[in-house]
């Protein structure tokens, strides 16, 4: 449980940070820069705290089907 709060929380500090930067770049143009900066700031800053996440990431699924898929073929062989 407590492995589990600590990744949500670091999720959310990237996605924090992003969201800073991304608003303080598009501050430097307008307000709705800013908005839109922010908004993209903090989904770029979440999908990397999701892909350093590891194992349980976003591509755990897609290398585990690799796997089962070159477990058949080896197995056909």
């Amino acid at each position: 449980m407590g492995s589990r709060i600590r990744t949500a929380m670091s999720r959310a500090k990237y996605a924090a940070v992003g969201a800073a930067v991304g608003a303080a770049v598009g501050g430097l143009w307008s307000r709705n820069a800013a908005s839109t900066g922010g908004a993209l700031g903090g989904l770029a800053g979440a999908t990397l705290a999701e892909l350093k996440s590891g194992a349980g990431g976003v591509f755990a699924d897609a290398e585990d089907e690799s796997d089962d898929a070159d477990a058949e073929t080896d197995a056909a062989a």
